[in-house]
């Protein structure tokens, strides 16, 4: 039996049959062909078609940009199908049918892969459709569209040389938009369209309306691979071996007068959330012009006034595919002649806050469950939340003075301060290259420019609405955006723009507030976030309720103690001793006790340090009261706290000729010498953690006595503290044997001192292979391990981070070589073995032994699932990714227990 690469909408059963399930469906057709094929399932009025399917597309570029065998002739038989039922046949001059040709991935991508409409128009059918229609300029407006989008899309002329004509003709017409260009200039367009063809590719705009379709369902195919679809493929992590659909489906026409019109809407507002109908809405226009603002779109309430029975009717089909579907949709729609169409409806891309709130609204709607809330949020939404805001009375401030220089659309929240660029290929350069924080500010967007919007930290354009391209890019990425800022002159030639008298060229500073619209002249300055959303305090609510994994934080001041508490974090993973000694007061102390030449003046230096720690760990007591605080005793060489050897020697030398013999000069030489003896030719794998602690046995003494004074004193407050002690760089049983119980007995000496007992434990970090590897004999001592997964994977990949993340490891990671920056995301096949081998040799020793996580791992969503995967207890963040990683640990719960009910 052949191969099927074609099916008919009606045919949707057949493909489900093939596919498996929905899910497959969608992979086959394609998202735009699953939603249409099941809207005609579901008796909507959805246009005659078909869909060849991503097999087709996948076959065709794999053959070379061949058409896999059989699957024109299918094309052409579903064709007639479609023919049989409309009653019109393809290419008749008395009764034509016309179609248009649309891209469909399984995973939407706006406007990055290409569409034609109109196809099937030539002379001869034109005027048929004239005879039929009664209305010649419908006719050439729907001609001249046709030749546009083939030129520009089959025949790879720019679009720029067609807008060009148009503007001519508006302009001679002193009209704004093509709608109001009469039927005698349509007909000239036309004709110079095809003009253009000619010049700019030397072959004439096909006649034969047959190959028009094999040319456009060609197009389509190469579009899966062009630069834009591969780029936003790479920004939304969407595999590159899926393919794309082609529907092609009979064009029904919103441009043949004032009883017709075409729109794009969400089902409720994707921008916050909010539960009602947003889109917009044209009379006599086709779909292109409200997705591509070429003209200024009305909002989808004017369709309510202008056809309150069509909106009556396009409302009851929005609540059905909502409830069907248990998501917003993203819905196109056409109206012909007072009858309403559908076009497509797919899941809407929203934005982050527009998330959170539709997952939350949807279960207590009762559409989906609490569970299903938790899934549909993704960590990069909670990270949005995490990203700085204006300042409030800076930005009240900007208002009085007058910077406020133009409002529009907020299609995508947040704040963005940069200097305007007006091109996609400098705002990647920028942004990308030069580092700079770029505004990409452009008339309209086209999926063209993707590569520079995906650069920039916002996006302007002084047309479009809602639904337009730049709306929709802007709220997939996160990219706070204004859009359809009417008061601004875009000039991209002359690389400027005007708004309101004043004239902003590239490289000028501007803010945006995608929140709500404003944009403001210069750099406002932006606020640490703050998480106040009750929709994300719910959501996150929930979220606890099925992790299973707890998340601690890691912070070394009562400040970010205070502010992970507040995040929702359950313990202090890590507090890093060393931060507190670079403080202006206390590193001359730190200095003086490392160079001191004695160990009666070291201890001198190091008492004078007490009261500095423990004052320290007092505030983190006080601030985690209830939890526990996992302290690191120092862990750095001695050298990161004195002045590097290379700037002393230049400034010995200075020294040696302007100032001989004097003491500064004597002051500088100590120093150097200081300096040249504890010189290491690899600092991180020498005098450091624990080796530290042995050798200077005082310093860990020390930091040991001030954790437990601040503890005692806080008992003797009411607080309760659960201090845990944790020495770093542990590779050898017996270092924590000799370090370990001398601290130990320190910390039973001062409860004694103050007559109070607190609750306490004492681990390690496992940050060398050694010590994963004998981590059954290093439980005998530690009660609690560690990860410090920065370190354990430098050391067993042999790769030093500050050197490969500048270097080769982008290029490993380019090549394919490494699937993913181990820094970033955890090395599951040999860090992960290494961690999983550590915890289960460590609890055959000790079953109860807890087990963390405190390197930068414990924020990045696919380590937190490894971590719940090998029995970890909990995961230490930063205080600002503390949100993130309780959702992360929520999804590996329910991921685990999705797989659990499936094997049963």
């Amino acid at each position: 039996m052949a191969k099927k690469w074609v099916y008919l909408f009606s045919e949707v059963d057949e493909a489900e049959r093939y596919a498996g399930d929905w899910e497959g469906v969608r992979g086959l057709l394609g998202g735009k062909g699953a939603g249409l094929a099941d809207m005609n399932r579901a008796k909507l009025p959805v246009p005659p078609g078909f869909t060849v399917t991503t097999e087709a597309c996948n076959a065709y570029l794999a053959a070379g940009e061949k058409f896999p065998e059989g699957m024109w002739e299918q094309e052409l038989e579903a064709l007639k199908q479609v023919e049989a039922v409309t009653g019109k046949r393809f290419g008749d001059p008395k009764n034509p049918l016309l179609v248009s040709c649309r891209s469909g991935a399984k995973f939407s991508m706006p406007g990055m892969m290409d569409t034609v409409l109109n196809i099937g128009l030539n002379d001869e059918t034109a005027q048929g459709m004239i005879e039929l229609t009664g209305n010649p300029r419908f006719v050439y407006d729907s001609y001249r569209r046709l030749v546009q989008m083939f030129g520009s899309v089959v025949m790879g002329v720019s679009k720029e040389a067609f807008e060009k004509v148009l503007e001519e003709y508006r302009h001679k017409r002193g009209v704004t938009s093509d709608s109001d260009l009469p039927v005698e200039d349509l007909q000239e367009i036309t004709a110079k369209f095809k003009q253009i063809v000619r010049e700019h590719t030397g072959r004439d705009f096909p006649t034969d309306v047959y190959e028009q379709l094999r040319l456009a369902t060609e197009a389509v195919f190469k579009s899966w691979n062009g630069k834009r679809a591969v780029d936003y493929r790479n920004a939304a992590k969407i595999p590159h071996n899926l393919g794309t659909a082609v529907n092609i489906v009979t064009m029904v026409f919103g441009n043949m007068g004032a009883d017709s019109g075409t729109g794009v809407l969400t089902t409720r507002n994707v921008s916050d959330g909010s539960k009602h109908i947003e889109g917009d809405f044209l009379i006599n226009a086709q779909g292109e012009d409200v997705v591509s603002g070429t003209r200024q779109a009305e909002r989808i309430e004017a369709m309510k006034e202008k056809m309150p029975e069509l909106y009556a009717q396009l409302e009851q089909i929005c609540q059905q595919l909502e409830t069907y579907y248990r998501d917003v949709q993203d819905i196109e729609f056409t109206v012909e002649r007072g009858k309403l169409w559908m076009l497509q409806t797919r899941v809407a891309k929203r934005t982050a806050r527009a998330a959170i709130r539709i997952a939350v609204d949807m279960a207590e709607e009762g559409l989906i469950s609490k569970e299903e809330a938790v899934l549909r949020v993704s960590p990069d939404h909670v990270d949005f939340y995490l990203h700085p805001q204006f300042d409030d009375a800076a930005k009240r401030q900007a208002i009085r003075n007058g910077s406020l220089i133009a409002t529009g659309l907020n299609v995508s929240p947040g704040a963005a301060v940069g200097q305007i660029t007006f091109d996609a290929d400098t705002a990647e350069r920028w942004g990308k290259e030069e580092k700079r924080p770029v505004i990409m500010v452009r008339p309209e967007t086209t999926p063209n420019d993707v590569h520079g919007m995906l650069a920039a930290k916002g996006i302007i354009t002084s047309r479009g609405g809602r639904t337009s391209h730049a709306a929709l890019v802007a709220r997939q990425f996160g990219i706070p955006a204004v859009v359809g800022v009417a008061a601004l002159d875009v000039d991209v030639d002359a690389r400027k723009f005007s708004v309101n008298g004043r004239e902003y060229k590239e490289g000028d500073w501007v803010s945006l507030d995608g929140t709500t619209g404003e944009i403001f002249d210069g750099r406002i300055p932006t606020k640490e976030p703050e998480i106040d959303d009750p929709y994300l305090l719910k959501l996150l609510s929930w979220a606890d309720e099925f992790r299973r994994l707890e998340v601690w934080a890691n912070a070394d001041y009562p400040r970010d103690a205070a502010r992970a508490r507040k995040f929702g974090a359950q313990g202090i993973g890590l507090t890093r001793t060393e931060h507190m000694f670079f403080e202006t007061e206390r590193l001359p102390i730190v200095q003086k006790m490392i160079l001191a030449r004695s160990e009666e003046e070291r201890e001198k230096y190091l008492a004078q340090l007490l009261p500095f720690q423990r004052e320290d760990f007092e505030g983190l007591f006080r601030v985690m009261d209830g939890l526990p605080v996992t302290i690191r005793l120092i862990d750095p060489p001695m050298h990161e706290f004195l002045p590097s050897l290379e700037a002393l020697l230049v400034e010995v030398t200075e020294l040696r000729l302007t100032k001989p013999g004097s003491p500064e000069l004597a002051e500088k030489e100590a120093l150097l010498d200081a300096v040249k003896a504890m010189h290491e030719a690899n600092p991180m794998l020498g005098l450091r953690g624990v080796r530290l602690g042995i050798h200077f046995p005082g310093l860990t003494k020390m930091q040991v006595r001030a954790i437990f004074e601040a503890a005692c004193n806080c008992a003797k407050e009411g607080i309760d503290v659960h201090p845990k002690v944790m020495i770093p760089l542990t590779a050898h049983i017996n270092e924590l044997r000799v370090q370990q119980s001398a601290l130990e007995a320190e910390a039973k000496t001062v409860m004694a001192e103050k007559g109070i007992t607190v609750n306490y434990e004492f681990g390690t970090m496992i940050e060398i292979p050694r010590a994963a590897l004998t981590a059954g004999q290093i439980a005998e001592m530690a009660q609690f391990f560690s990860f410090g997964t920065n370190d354990l994977t430098q050391m067993t990949y042999g790769i030093s981070r500050d050197d490969a993340e500048k270097g080769f490891l982008i290029e490993y990671i380019e090549k394919k070589i490494l699937p993913e920056n181990p820094f970033a995301t955890l090395d599951r096949d040999g860090v992960g073995r290494l961690m999983r081998m550590a915890i289960e040799e460590g609890r055959k020793v000790r079953p109860d032994l807890e087990v963390g996580i405190c390197g930068e791992h414990g924020g990045d969503p696919a380590s937190v699932e490894f971590c719940h995967i090998i029995g970890n207890n909990y995961v230490s963040c930063s205080p600002f990714r503390v949100p993130i990683a309780r959702l992360a640990a929520a999804h590996a719960a329910l991921k685990e227990r999705m797989s659990i009910r499936e094997e049963k």
